[in-house]
């Protein structure tokens, strides 16, 4: 769009279709104005730049502001105009990363600014103000995923790096848009303008000139303002590390930080988890008409920042080493941190099909998740879903929205065994579903993508060829806990045993100087807890993750406690035990 262009519609306010845009009553304007300054504005002035962290919160008085994606570039494009009572800004300004668009004076007038960190505060304070904010720059935040705003990847769907880039991108929500090497002609010349061989791809490009040659996930995440990778604060100690930051990692660093414990929050690809993967989550409880895994997720981000919990992402952890009733925390990049106590809600990889030749398709037609992101390579092709839970129920009532065909592989003959009474009512009910009861996967066909899968009546052996083009496979999880193997006890499937458990199986040397046995959820090193999906003998649902990361951290109370019991009755041979009757729960 040219510059005359943007004269002759910059008093075109957007309309506020999906609640992404609201306006702010004269109250609430008023309130703003107290905590922050007016500020005249002249035509044409940039207010903030696209790749800039924010630093004001911004609400228009009088006169039009113009939010461009790719200003001044050869893609620019107008992605809103707002006018008086509008505010500026989305998701990255709450979350400290940088902007993913452009704001320019289109009408001169008034705007009132207040400083980044203090509008965190007021937002805090006043919930139905923050509802409103938060409301919108989620809706802003999906409007800029669906433009394509943000940061380009351009690389092969046949590289897996390139999956890699795209799979971090979507879990964390970040505005992107790939530009794929084997069909985009726009690939082609980008590849030439930026002097980029074959073999350096994939590559990310950042405001049109910065170049990454495959960056690893953690200098991605540094290029767009994600916290940077160093958990620990500055004096290399907090009180609470959560390993893990989906609902039970998130619901523990909210009780954590809201608590006055310094807690630090990691996740070695993003927060949210499962949960944030899900299209829509019907049953969790205050919310009627159902809840996005990904709002959800924001929402309980916001939440743990507004307490002062640090989340770092992504982190990954390698090693925990007691260390004078501590314990010493290494990533694997090497840094270290201590911490006073640790909740490992770390949750659970996908449980891959075991299918010949699916291995090379997964990431290209083959995935193990239904985001909008994979429902957006589907178009109006027939897809399958296998999985008789109520994650494979709820992808294929998202994908029916998308796809012309979902079918539904069940391998037992019971959809009702293990899931829920009303996504069975709906997955039945759909004019776009087909359930096929006693059906398994035998083999994939397609080189450069999916074409077709031959399934199996396992109950009468019959064989049969259905043309698919995309396959989503929700058949459970695995712990992720392969780095806890002799360090604390584990069952027959490697989740973490906690509670009366762990007690059965604990070193009694190490726990009969406390007193004690492990608590409901601690595991058998004291001071250690599991919540969430990664515990044996969970629930396996986000409320239940959600009310186990809570109750951890009571009992990181409850332990604190106990422990500094036993350090004031401590004589001149060191600590004597607590006196009273041990806890044993479980």
């Amino acid at each position: 769009m040219s510059t005359a262009e943007h004269e002759h519609d910059a008093v075109r306010e957007t309309p506020d279709q999906y609640g992404a845009f609201p306006r702010l009553s004269p109250e609430q304007l008023q309130d703003l104005t107290a905590h922050g300054e007016r500020r005249g504005t002249t035509r044409g002035e940039v207010l903030y730049r696209e790749g800039e962290p924010f630093r004001e919160f911004l609400a228009i008085l009088s006169g039009t502001v113009e939010m461009l994606q790719d200003y001044g570039g050869p893609e620019e494009r107008t992605v809103a105009v707002h006018g008086p009572g509008r505010f500026l800004g989305e998701l990255g300004l709450l979350e400290g990363e940088a902007a993913f668009d452009t704001a320019v004076v289109r009408e001169a007038g008034e705007i009132v600014a207040v400083p980044a960190e203090r509008q965190r505060a007021l937002v805090d304070r006043d919930p139905v103000l923050g509802d409103l904010i938060l409301r919108a720059y989620l809706g802003r935040r999906y409007l800029l995923i669906g433009l394509g705003a943000g940061f380009r990847i351009l690389g092969s769907c046949y590289s897996p790096d390139t999956l890699r880039l795209r799979e971090f991108a979507a879990r964390n929500r970040l505005p992107h848009r790939w530009l794929d090497l084997e069909k985009d002609k726009e690939a082609e010349a980008l590849l030439c303008r930026f002097s980029i061989r074959p073999e350096e791809t994939p590559v990310v490009i950042w405001q049109g000139e910065r170049v990454l040659r495959n960056p690893s996930n953690a200098e991605l995440a540094r290029l767009i303002g994600l916290p940077a990778p160093a958990p620990s604060p500055e004096d290399g100690r907090c009180d609470v590390m959560v390993v893990g930051a989906g609902p039970a990692g998130l619901a523990a660093a909210v009780y954590s930080a809201s608590d006055g414990l310094t807690t630090v929050t990691v996740d070695a690809v993003a927060t949210g988890g499962q949960a944030g993967t899900s299209s829509r989550i019907e049953n969790y409880l205050g919310f009627p008409s159902g809840i996005s895994g990904g709002e959800l997720i924001e929402r309980a981000v916001l939440q743990a920042h507004k307490f002062g919990a640090r989340l770092v992402v992504p982190a990954q952890i390698n090693g925990l080493t007691p260390q004078d009733d501590e314990y010493e925390v290494t990533f694997t990049d090497g840094s270290r941190t201590r911490a006073g106590a640790v909740v490992l809600a770390s949750g659970v990889w996908y449980r891959k099909l075991e299918v010949p030749g699916i291995d090379r398709l997964e990431g290209i037609s083959v995935y193990y998740a239904a985001t909008v992101h994979e429902a957006s390579l589907c178009q109006a092709d027939p897809v399958a879903v296998v999985g008789g839970g109520n994650s494979a129920g709820q992808a294929a009532l998202f994908l029916a929205n998308h796809a012309s065909r979902v079918h539904l592989l069940v391998r037992s003959g019971d959809l009702n065994a293990d899931m829920s009474r009303y996504l069975v009512d709906q997955v039945e009910r759909h004019p776009k579903i087909e359930v096929l009861l006693h059906t398994e996967v035998r083999s994939v066909r397609g080189e450069e993508k999916l074409e077709s899968l031959t399934v199996e009546d396992n109950a009468s052996g019959e064989r049969r060829e259905l043309p698919v083009a995309a396959l989503f496979v929700f058949i459970g999880a695995r712990p992720r806990t392969d780095w806890l193997r002799g360090v604390l006890a584990l069952d027959e499937k490697g989740f973490v045993l906690t509670g009366a458990d762990a007690q059965a199986v604990a070193d009694a040397r190490r726990w009969s100087p406390l007193g004690r046995g492990p608590l409901l959820l601690e595991t058998t090193l004291p001071g250690v807890f599991a919540a969430g999906d990664v515990r044996s003998g969970s629930v396996k649902r986000v409320a239940s993750a959600s009310g186990e990361g809570a109750m951890a951290i009571r009992l990181v109370h409850e332990h604190r406690e106990k422990a500094g019991n036993l350090v004031r009755t401590a004589g001149p041979e060191g600590p004597r035990p607590v006196t009273g009757r041990p806890v044993f729960q479980g």
